[in-house]
Parts: C-alpha cells; structure tokens; sequence
C-alpha cells in the first residue's frame, strides 16, 4: 500500500531527527531532495513554482550594500540567509529553508521593511555570506557586545564548524578550519594602519580571505589568542616568537607551526599547517617520467654516495626526500635524520629535530649520528661547509646520504658545494645525482577545457617547434570546485642530473655550471622547463604555470645556448 503524502513527509520528518540526534548536518529539506532523489537546487526550483517565491541564483548577482545593512550579521548567520536587493522600499532575502517560522519572524522583525523571500541552496548562501560578510562575521558581530572574555589554553583542542566558546576562539578556530577545507599550507595575519589582512597560501599562491571590516578593533585579542594556543609569551610583544599548536580537524591531527614577528602596526603572524597523518606519495606518484624514475630507483638503493635535492622554498624538496625514505625503509636498513623542523613523522626511522638554541645544530647531530651504525641518512639542508664536510665523508665512508640545497637548478648545485670549500674532487667522487624540482599547479579537472594557443606565442616563450604541429593544450576556466581559479592541487616537474664520466671531469676543473648543464643535456637530462612543457601536452597543467615557476632557469638556458654556439661557430 503507497503511503499518503502527509503520511510519507511525517516519515521523512522522523528520519530526518532520527538522523540530526546521530550528528547529521543537514536541513530537513537537504535530507527529503536527498531521499527523492534529487539535488537540493532542482528540488528547490520545484519548490519555488508552488510557493509562487523567486528561484535566485546567486553566483550571477552582485548584492548591493545598502540590501546587506538592511540584515544583522547575526540573523543573517544564525538561520543562513542573505539580502539580495532593494526595490520600491521591499526587502528581498534569499533562504533555503522557507518552513522554519522562527527565521520567517526573525528576519521580518530584523528588516522593519516588507519582505520577500527567495530560494537559493544552502551552500550557495553560505558562501556568499562569507564573500559579502568576510569569515568568521557573526563571531566578530558577539564580541562587539563588550562582554567579558576568557582565553581558554585547548592543548589537542577538536575544531569543528560549530565550536560554541568564547567568540575569539571560535573567531580563530573558524580562520583556521576555512583554511583547511580550502587546502591551505600556511595562513598569514598581516596588520596594517587601518585593517588586519588574512591570506591563505593555497597550491602555492597567497589569496586574499574577505574578513569583516571591524576585525582590526579585535586584532590585540585575536593575536593574543594565537600566542595562548601556541604557548607564547603573550606580554612579549617587540621580540619574533616561535610555537606551535596541535589540534584535530574532522578526526585527522593538525600540527600548527607559529611564528611572530613585530611590525609597525603591530605583531604580525604566520601559521603552517601540517598534516601528521599525511599519507606520503611513492615515486610513482610524485610526476616522474618513466627514465627519471628508474633511475631514482637505482640511485636510492645505492650503498653509498649523496643525493641531492635542490630548489626554492615550497618546492617539494622535503616531501621527494620524505618519499625516498619510504621506498628504501625496511628492517634491514637503519635509517636516521636530521631535520629542522621534523615535518612528518615516519615510522621506522630515527628522527631528530635540530635545536639551535641548545647547540644541536646539523653538524653536530650529524657527526653523533655516523656513531649511531647508519645505513642511510637524511640531513635537512646543507646550510655550511661544516655540514657539508661530514656529509661528504658519511658518503665517502659507505653511507647513503640525502640533503637539499637552495640553488635553481641541478648543475649549480655542484658550483655551490665548491664554493663553499668543498674540494672539487671530494664533490665528483660522492656526489650520486642531483635532482632540481618546482611544483606547477594541476588544472581542475572539472572545469578543464580545451585551449587553442597561437605558434607565435609558442615560438616566443620557446616552446619545442617539432611539438607544434601536433600540441593540444587545456585551462581551467574556474568552477565552483577550484575557487573559480581553474586550478586545484599541485604536480611536480623534475630536472635530473646523474653523475656520469662525461660529467665528472668538469667537476674536477671547476667549470661553470652552464657547461655542466650543457653536457648533461647532450647526455639526455631534461631541463625543469621541458618536463613542464611535457606536463602542459599532457594536460597536467598550463603553460602559463610552466613559465611562472621556470623563470629562474632562463639565464641557465641562455648561457647554455650561447656555449652551444659558441662551439658551432668553433667547429
């Protein structure tokens, strides 16, 4: 027997509390689209035809201000609505739930205007609230009724979307939950004379996060709430302050990394957010091409020798360290590192974090760590030619040894370890391979689409000309998904260099490294720029991304051309 329609909403009434009393997030009409099989906006569209009530949609309208000041911050967050428009003195506000009568009467009360109401889902409300209203508006909106706060210190402290403390708690807790669910890396307060400015570095670009205008009266308490969680000097306020906080988002463990420093308009504060759960990548994963990984694998497994890993800050050095760790770590190895700070945590290897203020510096735990029966060893970065003489002999004394180094590209960094003293020969006879990386930003795939790019742009940002006839190339034109960026994660472009015959007699005789790199690439190694424009063929990423995080290695292709005609010219 087919139940009645009153019958069959009652039902769906007691499933929806029966599952709100479980932890359920959803409205009563999210949960009935839900089980009718229906998206909450086609459901709502439908709705909107019955109730004779404007479907809107809100990416496509700009909401005036003078609609905004017509509803309280509070009313608007509490019951996730939002003013649309003005017109002939009736208020129009778009709701996705128009059968909760204690919001009906809010904001009819709130408006102390005739209203007319409007669908839009749910999640499209919310954002744009946070876009018109800045993020975390409605906590800000409670402290400006002076009430007094307390400032809890929350060691190991869960942060979910609905934190109900103190309203600088959950204003802070909000900054930094919007930043994971936007899978930030790092999350800046930066004061200035009228405003505190909060970015989110997101795939490696800073992005602006809109915040209310008011939030520069309630900088010293936001601040000073960091320091508490962070364990800082909260009266210290003229020295840089480092901490660090531990909590837990969605079950998954956060370690917070903080950092302050003074300036003129105050303390400002960085975050790095940290995942200690996170799942590390094999080399498989990590964007290699077929040749560099094979020879990765043989060059990790060796019994001796150094690896290097160079490139900028943010460049992935440390999570293509982390993985080569992960591919050679057994019980038969005995595996042990030095790093500043230790990032991620891995089972079966020894970690040690540096800790400059009571002596251990890299090289002091590195010479204790040749004690220690290494098999491998990992050094965070190779800063001195102290650091840089133990390494040598660990490797010249049957260790594997990986490190990083902060140079452009893999053929400086054998210059930059003789000009920090190193003898030459000592650098040809220990050095394995040198590996240079950027990260480009991977294109959305749910926005990705085909793009037709002229030759003469290819020919002038040096694009392989035996490529051109067949290229096909794809962007992202900005989705819902990517934060209409058109991009959305991130892939690693590689330049390999492994130590050859041919290479290590320019070593020994200092040359520079142009000439390094031209023999190296007469040898086969691939350019940083040409794996990215071999990630752009295959859709991976763009061209524009290629450039931007090849730019450096212009001056490298240039000496290397000049050198290669120069040598024409000879023969």
């Amino acid at each position: 027997m087919t139940q009645s329609a009153p019958d069959q909403v009652e039902a769906w009434s007691k499933a929806w509390r029966v599952a709100s009393e479980s932890g359920s997030q959803e409205s009563l009409l999210e949960f009935i689209a839900r089980e009718v099989g229906r998206t909450e906006e086609v459901f709502l569209q439908d709705l909107s035809k019955r109730l004779s009530w404007p479907f809107l949609d809100l990416k496509a309208l700009a909401i005036p201000t003078e609609a905004r000041n017509r509803i309280s911050t509070k009313v608007a967050f509490q019951y996730s609505v939002i003013p649309t428009n003005v017109e002939n003195g009736r208020l129009q506000v778009a709701v996705s739930n128009p059968f909760d009568p204690g919001m009906i009467n809010s904001v009819q009360f709130d408006a102390r205007v005739p209203v007319q109401f409007a669908l839009s889902p749910r999640a499209e409300i919310e954002k744009a609230l946070k876009k018109y209203y800045g993020v975390g508006a409605e906590t800000l909106d409670e402290l400006a009724k002076d009430e007094p706060l307390e400032i809890l210190v929350t060691e190991d402290k869960e942060i979910t979307e609905g934190d109900q403390e103190a309203s600088v708690i959950k204003f802070v807790n909000q900054i930094v939950w919007e930043a994971f669910k936007d899978r930030a890396t790092d999350i800046h307060f930066e004061p200035a004379e009228d405003e505190l400015r909060i970015r989110y570095r997101i795939d490696g670009i800073l992005h602006q996060t809109p915040m209310p205008p008011q939030l520069k009266h309630y900088q010293a308490s936001i601040i000073s709430r960091i320091k508490v969680m962070a364990g800082m000097n909260i009266a210290e306020k003229r020295l840089p302050q480092d901490g660090r906080i531990n909590v837990r988002i969605k079950g998954e463990e956060i370690d917070i990394r903080v950092s302050t420093v003074p300036t003129v308009y105050g303390e400002s504060v960085s975050l790095r957010l940290l995942t200690r759960g996170k799942i590390f990548f094999g080399l498989d994963k990590l964007g290699f091409g077929g040749r560099e990984e094979t020879a990765l694998r043989e060059i990790i497994i060796k019994p001796h020798g150094i690896m290097l890993v160079t490139g900028p800050t943010g460049s992935g050095k440390s999570t293509s360290l982390y993985a080569f760790l992960s591919t050679i770590n057994s019980v038969t190895k005995r595996i042990i590192t030095i790093e500043e700070p230790v990032e991620y945590e891995l089972k079966g290897i020894n970690q040690i974090a540096v800790r400059a203020d009571i002596g251990l510096t890299f090289a002091v735990g590195l010479r204790h760590i040749l004690r220690q029966d290494p098999n491998v060893i990992m050094v965070g970065e190779i800063r001195d030619l102290e650091t840089a003489e133990i390494a040598i002999r660990a490797a010249l004394t049957g260790h594997l040894v990986f490190s990083t180094l902060h140079t452009n590209d893999a053929p400086s960094a054998f210059t930059r370890l003789i000009d920090m003293g190193i003898e030459p020969f000592l650098v040809a006879s220990s050095v394995e391979a040198v590996m240079a990386q950027r990260l480009v930003r991977r294109i959305c795939p749910v926005c990705k689409t085909e793009q037709k790019v002229e030759r003469d742009y290819l020919v002038k940002v040096g694009f392989p000309e035996a490529d051109m006839p067949t290229a096909k190339f794809w962007r992202g034109v900005g989705c819902e998904e990517c934060r209409q960026l058109g991009y959305q994660g991130r892939e690693g472009i590689h330049e390999l260099l492994v130590m050859t015959e041919a290479i290590r007699p320019l070593i020994l005789n200092r040359s520079a490294a142009s000439t390094i790199a031209t023999k190296a690439m007469d040898n086969g190694m691939k350019t940083l720029r040409t794996d990215g424009w071999k990630k752009a063929l295959a859709g991976v990423t763009t061209i524009e991304e290629v450039l931007r995080v090849t730019q450096s290695e212009e001056h490298m292709r240039s000496l290397v051309e000049e050198d290669r005609t120069q040598h024409w010219a000879k023969v």
